[in-house]
């Protein structure tokens, strides 16, 4: 027996050990963490229960029959993140380059078919140089079995990717169709085809970096959530952000005790707003003054800035925030402001998360590069996710909703529950300089008739109580008081039941 045992410990240590010291060395010398660091640091410490450990790939093409590494170059397993359930995979890139085989793709969807079984979230460590072109199908295959379990799982379980090497190729797929993804700066990167590859067709020379490093998707393509300086601040920040996720769309959003809980009223919100309705704020600071403790977890910041997303906390329960930025783009929503906001209602209203909408918006962004980029199916994507959404929905209209902007923005017609505005808010078509030249055309010469037609229109509509009046707001309420009235609509409405239609699925304007 003690021979076994021996055997065994000698079995876990050639594979603890993956590639060898060297490559682990190497690991290091470019600022990056092994597969097995990165879970250690991830995970509470003692928890991880390892699966699959001496796994090995069945190829024997090329001469990979002599070079076979018990893991196969990824470590799966489950653990606990803040004493919550987790299932993680991470792939080792001192095993051949952490390149997928059909052995490595089956050690992870085995952890994903069981995340899927006992409802807990799932969070790929990715770090893999593509498919292991000696296996040809097979590994192709492998991916694709992936895929189908990504789809299969999207809405049910909670999915993020942490991207903290190279992922290229057909690779980069399964990432793309989890819930979030995280980057590293100058150490992962995200592409279909490399640098080499789009020299040769298209003639541009470019560097991996500029391709699809993390600060190429976290500001121009939108395919990064957030990107981090190195391996450590990511896996602290996704053990954050882990805290705000249900562990399954079974469950209501996690409650976390101790945090600010009060009703005190806020009298700086009074003057928040600039009585000049051309002059930008800054909307986060309204949300740090009506979320616990101040803290907003922010997502794709330097992406679409003129509309905010992310996750907080109001009496201790998570909360998904959606929010018009009038400091960029005067708050208008354009194609990448509302994908990027429609993703984000989707993912909360799968997960039972209620919604926010801080509302300060002029209209949708004009101009034929809008038009061309397709504003009206995009726009739309907006409007969808908003008009489908049955979690609870608390909106507030701080200054300017116009035109078809309004009713997107969780409107009380898009099954808003319950709608505030603050006196600020001006509720209308279209701003009173753009209505009255329409409506008064014939006076448009005349300066004076037209500034008085101007004072008319906003005494009639730069306001609320119209839309007062026909109950499309429930209430116009002080901006001090903003936090109080939030916080006792979403406590009226955490047993909220609605349903749609039954159906297999809608046609969301993609």
């Amino acid at each position: 027996m003690k021979e076994i045992i021996q055997q065994l410990e000698a079995k876990r240590e050639l594979a603890r050990l993956g590639g060898g010291q060297k490559r682990i060395a190497a690991q290091h010398s470019k600022g990056k963490l092994t597969a097995r660091e990165r879970i250690e640091l991830l995970l509470d410490a003692g928890t991880f229960e390892e699966w699959d450990m001496f796994v090995e790939h069945r190829c024997h093409d090329f001469g990979m029959a002599d070079q076979t590494v018990p893991g196969d170059g990824v470590v799966t397993g489950y653990g606990m993140i803040n004493g919550r359930l987790v299932f993680v995979f991470s792939q080792d890139f001192t095993v051949l380059g952490g390149s997928l085989s059909e052995a490595h793709a089956e050690k992870i969807c085995k952890i994903m078919d069981q995340a899927l079984k006992v409802g807990a979230p799932v969070i790929g460590l990715n770090d893999s140089g593509g498919a292991r072109i000696q296996e040809g199908v097979a590994s192709l295959g492998g991916y694709a079995e992936i895929f189908q379990r990504n789809v299969t799982a999207s809405g049910v379980i909670p999915q993020i990717s942490l991207i903290m090497g190279p992922s290229a190729g057909g690779a980069v797929y399964s990432p793309a169709l989890t819930d979030f993804i995280f980057m590293v700066k100058d150490s992962s990167y995200m592409f279909v085809t490399g640098p080499e590859v789009v020299k040769t067709v298209t003639h541009e020379d470019v560097t991996a970096e500029e391709l699809g490093g993390a600060i190429t998707h976290s500001t121009i393509s939108g395919v990064c959530d957030l990107a981090f300086d190195n391996d450590v601040d990511a896996i602290m920040m996704l053990r954050r952000f882990f805290n705000y996720l249900p562990l399954s769309n079974r469950e209501k959003p996690p409650m976390i005790n101790g945090a600010q809980r009060t009703e005190e009223p806020d009298y700086s919100l009074d003057t928040l707003v600039p009585s000049n309705p051309n002059q930008p704020y800054d909307m986060k600071e309204l949300i740090g003054k009506i979320v616990d403790d101040g803290e907003f977890f922010e997502l794709q910041p330097d992406y679409a800035k003129n509309i905010l997303i992310g996750f907080a906390r109001m009496e201790g329960r998570s909360i998904g925030i959606v929010a018009n930025q009038p400091l960029v783009l005067a708050g208008c929503l354009d194609i990448k402001a509302s994908i990027k906001a429609a993703r984000f209602v989707r993912f909360c209203d799968a997960f039972n998360i209620p919604v926010v909408t801080l509302v300060d918006v002029p209209g949708f962004m004009p101009g034929t590069s809008q038009e061309y980029g397709g504003i009206i199916k995009h726009g739309a994507k907006l409007l969808y996710a908003y008009a489908d959404c049955t979690v609870p929905k608390v909106t507030l209209i701080t200054r300017k909703a116009y035109g078809g902007a309004y009713d997107v923005m969780a409107s009380k017609h898009l099954r808003g529950d319950v709608n505030f505005a603050w006196p600020s808010a001006e509720i209308a078509v279209m701003g009173p300089k753009g209505a009255v030249e329409i409506i008064f055309r014939e006076e448009k010469s005349d300066p004076a008739k037209i500034t008085a037609r101007e004072a008319e229109y906003k005494a009639k509509f730069a306001n609320p109580f119209v839309a007062g009046r026909r109950g499309y707001i429930d209430d116009v309420i002080l901006p001090h008081e903003t936090r109080k009235r939030i916080s006792r609509s979403l406590a009226m409405l955490k047993d909220k039941v609605l349903t749609n239609p039954p159906r297999k699925h809608g046609n969301i304007p993609l």
